[in-house]
């Protein structure tokens, strides 16, 4: 697999990349790619550290599982290709954002735009096979981004976190809100998001009005 991924990223997690499970982890990885199809392809699988380094981070919004269907996932939570349709999530997502921000919803999914003013879009598990959501879970995906979440939350400041729904809530828990900008809300899939806690969170706008307290620039939406 030809990986990308931030040279910033490469020092700040080079002690995680050499543990024993990482290891393996790469193990079962290559072998799924090379006997089944498995998305995002090899090449965009650290796509989220690549377009937004360690030293530019200013906001994580943390996913589960990337999306498993053809042409889809892009190595970036949420986000999907251009030309793809828009899948339920991220159609809930523009809509807060259109109801926050006044911004009308784009032409493309493709959230790279995000990641590289400063946004990590992370999945707790980075690769998934096709049309098997899950199938990757539990190999050691969630161990290396447990260790992304607190390599963050030590050695960073006012960092602002996303936790959309039960799941992103309970991985981020070893986040210090004292340090961090915490915001939660329900999941934006139509499932949580029709019966309330989604819409009308407003976390597009505080997460700018916090990084401008900051003297940082705000995020383009």
């Amino acid at each position: 697999m030809d990986v990308k991924i931030a040279e910033s990223w490469k020092v700040a997690l080079q002690a995680e990349f050499e543990k024993p499970y990482f290891s393996e982890l790469v193990g079962f990885v290559r072998d799924e790619y090379k006997s089944t199809i498995v998305y995002p392809p090899g090449r965009l699988l650290f796509n989220a550290f690549d377009k937004c380094g360690f030293d530019n981070l200013r906001v994580v919004i943390l996913g589960q599982d990337p999306y498993h269907g053809a042409g889809q996932a892009n190595g970036l939570s949420f986000s999907v290709n251009d030309g793809v349709r828009f899948p339920p999530s991220l159609q809930n997502i523009f809509k807060e954002i259109e109801q926050d921000m006044g911004k009308p919803a784009p032409k493309t999914g493709n959230l790279e735009r995000w990641a590289e003013q400063g946004v990590l879009m992370l999945n707790a598990t980075l690769t998934v096979r096709e049309g098997q959501p899950g199938s990757h879970q539990q190999k050691g995906w969630e161990t290396f981004t447990d260790a992304v979440i607190a390599t963050i939350n030590n050695q960073k400041q006012g960092v602002v976190f996303m936790l959309w729904g039960k799941y992103a809530q309970d991985k981020g828990k070893i986040i210090d809100p004292s340090e961090h900008f915490v915001l939660r809300a329900k999941h934006p899939s139509p499932m949580s998001a029709n019966y309330g806690g989604w819409f009308g969170c407003k976390h597009f706008s505080q997460a700018n009005n916090y990084l401008t307290s900051k003297g940082l620039a705000e995020i383009n939406w």
